[in-house]
């Protein structure tokens, strides 16, 4: 495979990512937007925009083979050094998700089968970068004459509206409903009494009408629920929407792997002094702290079988961080890559999230094959991308909807443990799945 070519062009000012997607990736077969635009719960607000050659995606079921290995293999065939003015950024690579069902791959079992693809990776050889806070943007290609037509006009001075979206009730539409719910809690209890398990994270799935207009579902969605990994997908007819607030990993150019898990949520009161009080209970709950330590010790596990020995740690634990609807309790676990191993090692490594499955992993993941009657699909999973310089920046997919002709899926679910309140985790349940609506319960 030739070594690649960029054309980079400049732009003095952070462009409007909707007017973007509007403009230049719209009537694309594939395309992508990773929006950091609308929070401040990052170092640094930077979005990425693109598409790529309709025949250049990866799309694999875990049937297919190793997925993992595959990627990792074309990753290497491209590697470049990122383009000058983009180091840091992302600069060039694939784009796209691993869904659930990949744990097949990587110690669980193939339970269920997916409605959509477990494996969808966009080639992005057109793509534009936006760091908010530095208020400059870059129009990259590796053909130079859509980064000219792409900077001929001053489209990007133009304004958008954002399209309405009908409200849409959650709890008429769960797959397991109350009971149901209830009843695979109290299943829970049961394996967590016989010390089968320590903390199961339990899902259900919200199963709506179609929406004719994904892209406009994901501007209503980021305007209401605004989160540090907002994102859009679209291949083909399959659109994914999702205001993730959870880092699952990043690997830096140095070979420093984080990730952030969040276990504890609460949700946000009008009331400023009530609001702080939420807060303050949500990071002294012994339950909600017991769950975060059990993934904290999940993930370093998970990290230390890739890092460098004595290179595990944990800077943050346990902090309680703000988003629109809800309050979150993150911890951060930090490695360092041993010599040799790459950001798909150590995504295969950690996957899937540990914050989605409980501890210990592998039996867990066996008994929610036996209480969840369908497959995750690409909830539960990460998404994100992966450069050619070895760079990698993956959320979890929480807080999402994954839109098809056929339906809307949303999933959302909470972690189970011995003192866990039935009631109280059907409640948070709704919660979450209400959040990638962008709105609290009972609005």
């Amino acid at each position: 495979m030739g070594a690649l070519s960029w054309s980079v062009r400049t732009v003095d000012r952070a462009l409007d990512g909707e007017t973007v997607y509007r403009e230049l990736l719209a009537d694309e077969p594939v395309a992508f937007w990773l929006d950091g635009s609308l929070t401040d719960r990052v170092e640094r607000r930077v979005s990425v925009l693109g598409t790529g050659p309709a025949s250049d995606v990866l799309v694999r079921d875990a049937a297919d083979g190793d997925v993992f290995a595959e990627l990792a293999e074309l990753l290497a065939a491209r590697a470049a050094p990122a383009p000058a003015g983009l180091e840091g950024y992302f600069s060039g690579g694939y784009v796209g998700y691993f869904g659930y069902e990949l744990k097949a791959l990587t110690g669980g079992a193939a339970a269920h089968t997916a409605a959509t693809p477990d494996a969808l990776w966009i080639w992005a050889d057109r793509f534009v970068v936006i760091d908010h806070d530095r208020e400059i943007s870059f129009l990259v290609a590796a053909d130079e004459r859509w980064v000219e037509r792409a900077t001929t006009s001053g489209w990007w001075m133009s304004g958008v509206e954002r399209p309405a979206i009908a409200e849409l009730d959650v709890e008429a539409h769960l797959e397991l409903d109350r009971a149901a719910y209830l009843a695979a809690i109290g299943r829970c209890m049961t394996a967590l009494e016989a010390g089968e398990t320590y903390e199961v994270c339990l899902t259900n799935r919200v199963r709506l009408p179609a929406v004719n207009d994904p892209f406009g579902f994901f501007c209503w969605q980021r305007a209401t629920n605004p989160a540090p990994y907002a994102a859009f997908l679209r291949y083909g007819e399959l659109a994914v929407a999702s205001s993730s607030p959870e880092r699952f990993l990043t690997v830096d150019g140095a070979g420093w792997a984080e990730c952030r898990p969040i276990k504890g949520t609460a949700p946000r009161d009008a009331d400023p002094q009530a609001d702080q009080i939420a807060a303050k209970a949500l990071a002294e709950d012994e339950k909600t702290r017991a769950e975060n330590l059990m993934i904290v010790d999940l993930i370093r596990n998970d990290l230390g079988r890739v890092s460098d020995p004595g290179t595990v740690q944990v800077p943050q634990l346990m902090q309680v961080e703000s988003y629109r609807t809800l309050h979150q309790l993150v911890t951060t676990v930090r490695g360092r890559l041993r010599a040799g191993v790459s950001a798909v090692d150590a995504v295969r490594a950690c996957f899937p999230p540990g914050s989605m499955t409980g501890a210990p992993k592998i039996r867990t993941m066996e008994l929610l094959d036996e209480l969840e009657p369908s497959a995750r699909g690409v909830y539960s999973g990460a998404l994100g991308y992966l450069t050619l310089d070895g760079r990698a920046d993956l959320s979890v997919v929480i807080r999402t909807a994954v839109l098809t002709p056929d339906e809307t899926v949303i999933g959302a679910g909470g972690a189970i443990v011995l003192d866990s309140d039935a009631n109280a985790e059907y409640d948070e349940m709704v919660l979450k799945a209400t959040a990638a609506l962008g709105r609290k319960v009972g609005e």
